[in-house]
């Protein structure tokens, strides 16, 4: 939207906003004919693009008014809109949030001698600016006030709806600059001690960029601060399995880095501003975990799988423990299944819910020593309680676990020999476990075979994320894509997620 004060301007065809924001973000300096055809409609121009230009450019002059002519200037075989700061005059902002960084361009205001254009998009960078300087003079409060009042300019997608590569290309910039200013934010409210408050935003921001690992990281250390610590540490677990299935790479060293501070429960990690509580209540002694991963949006499909999973779980105690064994290929969505149906039956499992990455396709599998310890800690056993050594802390879980009802669930396994050593000794609990392989080896195991999803359900799970409308618009396209997808639900959510972001794709 383009204002002059509050009068709504009529800035006409999607082509010619798309114009107008090309020169907008120029900051003044003059677009050449060619530059502005290149932008507009790619390699393929019409042979009526130079004319329809010039058309553009009669018409944005027009809706600017006698006041505003000379706002846009031919200037050098191109054209070029003089911005910069607005002042008083019959040229004002528009209503906040209403230029490019939100949905357009802004109206026009004179300054010294000749109009002027405002746009939001400056006034953000202007309160970021502002902001990044408040956190370097040491008052962060006053930082996060003004990065959010940055973010509220925005109002939907930037340049939404405007065709042509420039248009696109600057629509991802932007998102770029708009993401990043909210971790900017979110790591303030870390720091200022919201940490409550940012952990419901980072779960959902995590969601829709699954492969953002600043905002992943964000979170963990918002659950820590929030006395979660195993769940911070499943937000690893989970990052460290997407980025080896979607790029075949682990974290990078700063996400390592938390995940070590945190289960040395680093003071440090804790700051002043944050809950009164000693640095040492992280370590505080818990009788029931709850330590299963959220639950993954937009599940679908896999009736008879988790029918079966859920019926062997909710079966009630026998002599030994059930342990159904889910196994397929990457990305074929063992996890999402295992996850899922784990947390339709956690009720049957009132002492609580334990879980680990058991990192069977990497480098360096979870050795059972250290999980049990983990798995002592969280069931209430004192540090100092837990003996060093496969065979003995094994003896000791099955004890602990003697008489309560608890869920595991073993995720990524490398074998049967891994496994082995992290089974309860009775049937009053139970054991769910992934794996790229059969556990054949292992006793009383129930093998679930998982397979990529059919057509339909890839169809839907698609539909569920990128939203029915879209799809029913272009059926057979969105068909295309779950198939290059190759039916595997993992690369469809990704490939679904990103284009739910993006709007006019």
């Amino acid at each position: 939207m383009a204002w002059r004060g509050r009068e709504a301007l009529d800035t006409g065809s999607p082509q010619q906003r798309a114009v107008l924001a090309a020169l907008l973000l120029r900051g003044g300096h003059t677009a050449t004919v060619g530059e502005l055809v290149d932008g507009l409609w790619g390699a393929g121009p019409p042979a009526t693009a130079l004319n329809a230009l010039r058309t553009y450019a009669f018409r944005l002059r027009r809706s600017f008014g006698t006041e505003g002519a000379g706002v846009l200037v031919s200037d050098a075989g191109g054209y070029a809109i003089r911005t910069g700061p607005a002042g008083p005059g019959p040229f004002g902002p528009g209503p906040a949030g209403s230029g490019p960084v939100g949905s357009g361009p802004v109206g026009s205001g004179p300054v010294g001698s000749g109009p002027v254009v405002e746009l939001d998009l400056d006034r953000a960078r202007s309160l970021a600016e502002e902001g990044h300087r408040a956190r370097r003079s040491g008052n962060p409060v006053r930082a996060r006030d003004l990065v959010a009042e940055a973010l509220a300019v925005w109002r939907g997608e930037s340049l939404a709806g405007l065709p042509g590569p420039y248009a696109e290309t600057q629509r991802t910039r932007l998102e770029e600059w708009r993401l990043s200013l909210i971790e900017t934010r979110l790591d303030l409210d870390l720091e200022v001690g919201s940490h409550a408050e940012a952990v419901s935003e980072l779960t959902a921001l995590t969601a829709a960029h699954p492969l953002r690992e600043r905002l992943r990281e964000l979170l963990m250390l918002a659950l820590y601060r929030n006395g979660r610590q195993a769940e911070a540490l499943a937000v690893y677990a989970d990052t460290r399995r997407l980025l080896a299935d979607e790029l075949g790479v682990g974290p990078r060293p700063e996400l390592s880095a938390l995940q070590q501070r945190i289960l040395d429960a680093d003071p440090r990690l804790v700051t002043a501003a944050g809950p009164a509580r000693k640095a040492t209540g992280f370590r505080e002694r818990s009788v029931r975990p709850a330590q299963l991963p959220a639950d993954t949006a937009h599940f679908t499909g896999r009736t008879a799988h988790v029918t079966e999973i859920r019926d062997l779980l909710a079966a009630g105690p026998g002599r030994s423990p059930v342990v159904p064994a889910v196994t397929g290929t990457g990305g074929v969505g063992k996890t999402t299944l295992a996850v899922h149906a784990a947390h339709s039956v956690r009720h049957h499992f009132p002492d609580g819910q334990l879980y680990a990455d058991l990192q069977g396709t990497g480098p360096e599998p979870a050795e059972p020593e250290a999980v049990l310890g983990w798995f002592l800690r969280a069931l209430g056993v004192a540090g100092d309680a837990v003996p060093d050594g496969v065979q003995e802390r094994s003896a000791l879980f099955r004890s602990t676990l003697d008489g309560r009802r608890v869920l595991a669930l073993l995720d990524n396994a490398r074998d049967a020999a891994q496994v082995r050593p992290l089974l309860p000794g009775t049937g009053g609990c139970a054991v769910l476990v992934t794996s790229r392989h059969r556990m054949t080896g292992l006793a009383g195991a129930h093998i679930v075979d998982l397979d990529v999803m059919d057509p339909g359900e890839g169809l839907a799970l698609f539909t569920r994320i990128v939203g029915a409308e879209r799809v029913e618009a272009e059926r057979d396209a969105a068909m295309d894509v779950v198939a290059a997808c190759g039916f595997l639900p993992l690369a469809i959510r990704i490939a679904a997620s990103r284009l739910a972001a993006r709007r006019t794709w």
